[in-house]
């Protein structure tokens, strides 16, 4: 397969709405992304409200040979509090999928809390038992902890075939995400990688002024996003890189490059950390806007929108527009400062972040 999957948790919306997927543009979205000989599409029981795997059935399973691509989804251990509920959420997510089996099947979003549940009710042995009886081809997890807990998951579960990690050269050798650790310990335990957010949510798609001249000044064609892409998919134990495409843009400028891949030489890998500094210098809060915290906030703050727009309002020194945006975003959510400090984000984040620190800095700012 090609190094480049299609992440389904960014799709196109209709009226700013993540449960109403843009289905016609998606389908041509997935059109172009089959000429071009991509195959591989990455889904969630979760994603877009509920509603990705069944848009996916709708854009890819009912119009493709189902030998013509390959779709993994995932098991939301999160969400899960007795072992009775897998089967009948797996047997939903082939319904919504419109499969008879599933390529990759994942234990989502696995850190030391769900790795508990996991083996208090055998997730793994529900696994091995599916890919028994060829509901599904391969076992995973994806992974949001330390290398600690995901040697320890390595060691005990030696039937795990993948793992997906968050890899980005931001995240690199972050403390909280320990990139370089997590990818050198899937190495030594010979199990190929499989990598989320290498553009963190969309941050290194749109860099700070002096990296992007960076970049620039050495391949003036080639996007800011295309560094980050390029530099997870020239590791050499990494199989496959995800990319959420929201726009046909996005989807046009990954394929160029993706395509015909060639791997980061030395001299880029170099401005490449030149660029990670500068970034650095200038990130407030590290969020990824994945939007799982959004879901069980009983203030219904849009936190990702609120750091966003508080990461903004930082590199420009206080001159953006964004308190109006703020205002606007408020008129259907809540404020920074309505938070209860109930620790449900945190719970949930997989970058571990303090978020009720974080909106208290927001609401100092917005509010």
């Amino acid at each position: 397969m090609k190094k480049l999957g299609f992440g389904c948790m960014r799709l196109p919306v209709l009226d700013g709405d993540a449960g109403k997927v843009d289905l016609e543009r998606f389908k041509g979205m997935v059109d172009s992304f089959m000429a071009r000989g991509f195959t591989y599409y990455d889904t969630a029981y979760v994603y877009h409200k509920g509603k990705s795997e069944d848009i996916l059935r709708q854009a890819l399973v009912e119009r493709y040979p189902r030998d013509s691509f390959t779709v993994t989804t995932k098991l939301p251990m999160f969400d899960i509090t007795k072992k009775e509920q897998m089967q009948p959420i797996f047997d939903e997510q082939l319904r919504r999928l419109g499969v008879d089996y599933i390529d990759y099947y994942w234990l989502h979003a696995l850190n030391a809390r769900e790795y508990k549940k996991v083996q208090q009710f055998d997730a793994f042995g529900f696994l091995s038992r599916l890919k028994a009886e060829g509901k599904i081809r391969h076992i995973g997890f994806s992974f949001h902890d330390s290398p600690a807990v995901l040697e320890r998951i390595l060691i005990d579960h030696p039937e795990v075939e993948f793992v997906q990690l968050q890899i980005n050269y931001t995240d690199w050798e972050s403390p909280s995400i320990c990139s370089r650790e997590c990818y050198e310990l899937s190495v030594k335990y010979n199990k190929p990688v499989i990598v989320m957010e290498p553009l963190k949510g969309g941050a290194l798609a749109s860099v700070p002024k002096a990296a992007e001249e960076l970049f620039r000044a050495h391949a003036p064609n080639m996007s800011p996003a295309s560094w980050g892409i390029r530099f997870c998919a020239s590791l050499e134990n990494v199989i496959m890189v995800l990319s959420g495409m929201s726009t046909e843009e996005q989807l046009a400028d990954n394929l160029n490059y993706m395509e015909h891949f060639v791997p980061l030489t030395e001299e880029e890998m170099q401005i490449v950390w030149k660029a990670e500094e500068i970034i650095r210098e200038q990130t407030t809060i590290p969020c990824t806007a994945c939007r799982y915290c959004v879901e069980g906030c009983p203030k219904h703050i849009a936190i990702p929108d609120c750091f966003g727009l508080y990461n903004d309002h930082v590199r420009m020194r206080g001159k953006s527009t964004n308190p109006y945006y703020y205002e606007n975003l408020i008129k259907e959510h809540g404020r920074a400062k309505d938070c209860i400090g109930c620790g449900k984000c945190e719970n949930i984040c997989p970058q571990h972040l303090p978020i009720r620190k974080y909106l208290k800095t927001v609401s100092e700012t917005f509010d």
